[in-house]
């Protein structure tokens, strides 16, 4: 019996011997293989691997993914202008040298962000402060980023990182500039409004001038159109009565004679003085005269 328990106190021995001297390397990592408090070995591959037991040896895992240095805050520089930006950056960057990484920050992820924000920081400042607002914005974006990319990359490869990529996710203006560029937008789209309104007016104005010279000419233009319709069909009326007259004058003066009566006794009122043996009441004394 005790010779069964020694045996199995043995192999409980042996397997934990067995297990520290074994280790699994995933493929999103890199193993560092320390002998006695130095490396002895970066393995990079992913698989099964053996090692002493400790405290002989020991594993230190390090991400070999694509990692994002991404600043909660912007940082705050300055133009040539001497105007205030609020700058927010981030970077893409992995581990390229595992044991040069580890020399250099002890496996300290804090101390690896520190130090690539203060290379970013540097690198921004040097180029911001060549150029101007509209320069970092717009017109030398691409070109600036592309130095300040190279200038990361340089700072950051003696560390052991490879830097993939420096981006700029926002670019404003500092509080106390905002308010001065907002009035002076504001002002902007005052003026133009103004113009547009003063434009508009003379466009209205002129318009409404043509538009009351078109009136006069037509109202004119109808008027002449109408006399002159007016005086044709006056003096075709004369003509046929000058024809239709003309045959029997006597009748014409007869038929004068009671146009006349019409108008003359129009009212029950009217009164006249006038001599009865005047030519007005021929037609009154002898009506048959004219037949």
């Amino acid at each position: 019996m005790n010779r069964l328990v020694t045996v199995f106190v043995a192999l409980f021995v042996a397997l934990m011997l067995l297990s520290s001297t074994v280790f699994v390397v995933d493929q999103r990592r890199y193993a560092i293989v320390f002998a006695l408090g130095e490396v002895h070995e970066v393995i990079s591959e992913p698989g099964l691997h053996f090692k002493l037991p400790p405290p002989l040896q020991n594993v230190v895992y390090l991400d070999k993914r694509i990692l994002t240095l991404d600043t909660p805050d912007g940082e705050r520089y300055t133009t040539s202008e001497k105007k205030g930006l609020q700058v927010d950056a981030f970077v893409k960057w992995r581990i390229a040298d595992p044991r040069g990484f580890f020399v250099s920050f002890g496996g300290d992820e804090g101390k690896v962000r520190d130090r690539v924000a203060q290379i970013v920081k540097a690198a921004l400042n040097d180029e911001i402060a060549r150029r101007t607002v509209h320069q970092v914005v717009s017109t030398e974006r691409d070109k600036m980023m592309d130095v300040v990319r190279g200038k990361v990359v340089a700072g950051a490869k003696p560390l052991g990182l490879e830097v993939i990529d420096v981006r700029l996710k926002r670019v404003d203006f500092v509080d106390e500039i905002n308010g001065a560029v907002f009035d002076r937008m504001k002002a902007e789209r005052v003026r133009v409004a103004n113009e547009l309104r003063s434009t508009g007016s003379a466009e209205s104005e002129k318009i409404k001038a043509d538009a009351d010279r078109q009136r006069t000419v037509i109202l004119a233009e109808a008027y002449r159109d109408a006399e002159k319709i007016k005086g044709e069909g006056d003096a075709r009326a004369s003509e046929i009565y000058a024809k239709s007259f003309g045959k029997n004058p006597e009748f014409y003066k007869f038929y004068r004679s009671l146009e006349a009566y019409r108008a003359s006794f129009k009212n029950h009122g009217d009164v006249m003085v006038i001599d009865s043996n005047s030519e007005f009441f021929k037609y009154f004394k002898n009506p048959g005269s004219g037949k």
